[in-house]
C-alpha cells in the first residue's frame, strides 16, 4: 500500500475524526457533499484481455478504446487489481483514448518467463515492467495514472523517463520509497497502522498471507476504505488476481525490501540511487488526495516535487482505492491532465 508515514498519519486522523464526530452530534447538519461515488459499480468487465512480452514478464493487460487514440496506462496497487478501473476505463474509451490496464507482476495472468528470475517486488523493477510493456505495445508516450503501488510507479516513470509521460495522475502524490527514511521510527499510534508490513517481515507472516490472502486482503480493503461498502462480487472479481503463483513472493519481497530486510537486484541499483535523491517530476501532473491521506491531504508535503504544470485535488469521503470508489472524478483528472 502507501508509504509507512502516510498510512500512520491517516490512521491517526481517522481516530481523531471519530472522536470529533462523537462530540458534535448536536451541530447543524452540513450541506450534502457531491456524490463522488456516482458511477461506481456500473460495469463488471474491463474488455479484452491481451498479453505482451514485457522484459522478464509475459504481461497481461486489458485494453479498450480506439487503437489510434492517445494511450492512457492505468496502474493498480496492493491488494487490488485492474478492476479498480472497471468504471474509469469506459469513460476514457468513450472519450477516444486507448486505455491499457495491466496486471502488475505477481497478479492475475501476468507471469514470469523464467522460473529462475528473482521474484522481486522492489519499486524500480515494477516501474521498468511498465516501461517494457509500453515498448512492446509501441507506445512512445502515454498519460499515466495510478494509486498505491500504481501511483509510486507513475511517479518513478515520470521522474526517470519523463519523455515517456504526456502527463500523470498520482493518488497520494509523491510516494517514491526512500530506504533511509523508512528506517526512522514513527510514533506508536502511527506504527500501528503499518502492522501488516511487520507481519510480512516474519516467516509466520509469509505463511499466514499465503494461507489467508483472500480474507487478509479483504480486511485491508475495509481498513483502507471504511466508507466504501463494496459487495462480495466486487471483491471476488479482484481477489482472483491474488491466486497468481508469484503473488505472495512479490508482495512479501516488496515490503521487506522497503525495510531493507531483503536485497534488491544489481540491475536496478542505478535507478534506485537516482530515486533516493528525490528527483522532481517535470511533466504535467494532477495529484489526488482522499481521506486515506490524513494529515497529508492538502498535498503541501510533496507540492515542491512537481515542477511542471500542476493541480491538486481533494476527494473528501473517499478511501484509498480512489479510481474504483470515485471513478468519475478520477477519469476527469485524466482528461484534465491531458489538457494541462
Amino acid at each position: 500500500m502507501i508509504s509507512r508515514r502516510r498510512f500512520g498519519q491517516a490512521f491517526a486522523a481517522g481516530l481523531a475524526a471519530t472522536s470529533l464526530a462523537a462530540c458534535s452530534s448536536k451541530a447543524a447538519a452540513p450541506a450534502a457533499p457531491p456524490d463522488l461515488r456516482a458511477g461506481s459499480g456500473e460495469h463488471t468487465s474491463l474488455g479484452e484481455l491481451k498479453h505482451a512480452d514485457a522484459g522478464v514478464l509475459t504481461m497481461a493487460y486489458h485494453e479498450s478504446g480506439p487503437a489510434t487514440g492517445q494511450p492512457v496506462v492505468l496502474l493498480h496497487g496492493w491488494p487490488y487489481d485492474p478492476y479498480s478501473y472497471v468504471d474509469v476505463a469506459p469513460i476514457l474509451a468513450a472519450a477516444g483514448y486507448r486505455v491499457i490496464v495491466p496486471f502488475l507482476r505477481g497478479y492475475g495472468p501476468t507471469t514470469f518467463k523464467s522460473a529462475q528470475t528473482v521474484r522481486n517486488g522492489q519499486q524500480a523493477a515494477v516501474a521498468l515492467d511498465v516501461v517494457a510493456l509500453m515498448d512492446a505495445l509501441k507506445i512512445d508516450k502515454a498519460i499515466l495514472g495510478g494509486y498505491d503501488w500504481g501511483s509510486r510507479t507513475v511517479d518513478i516513470i515520470a521522474a526517470l523517463f519523463p519523455e515517456r509521460c504526456a502527463a500523470v495522475v498520482a493518488v497520494s502524490g509523491y510516494i517514491v520509497t526512500n530506504l533511509v527514511a523508512n528506517q526512522k521510527p514513527l510514533a506508536p499510534q502511527a506504527e500501528l497502522g503499518w502492522w501488516y508490513q511487520y507481519y510480512f517481515a516474519t516467516e509466520r507472516g509469509r505463511a499466514g498471507y499465503a494461507a489467508n490472502r483472500h480474507d487478509f486482503n479483504k480486511l485491508i480493503w475495509k481498513t483502507a476504505s471504511p466508507a466504501w461498502h463494496f459487495d462480495d462480487a466486487t471483491y471476488d472479481r479482484s481477489a482472483a488476481a491474488f491466486d497468481n503463483p508469484d503473488h505472495v513472493d512479490i508482495v512479501v519481497h516488496n515490503y521487506r525490501w522497503r525495510l531493507s530486510l531483503a536485497p534488491g537486484e544489481p540491475q536496478y541499483e542505478a535507478y534506485e540511487r537516482k530515486l533516493a535523491t528525490g528527483p522532481a517530476i517535470t511533466v504535467p501532473a494532477i495529484t489526488i488526495a482522499s481521506d486515506f491521506d490524513g494529515a497529508a491531504k492538502d498535498g503541501q508535503a510533496y507540492r515542491a516535487k512537481y515542477t511542471g504544470k500542476y493541480e491538486h485535488r481533494i476527494l473528501d469521503g473517499i478511501g484509498h482505492n480512489v479510481p474504483q470508489e470515485a471513478p468519475r472524478p478520477f477519469a476527469q483528472a485524466i482528461l484534465d491532465a491531458a489538457r494541462l
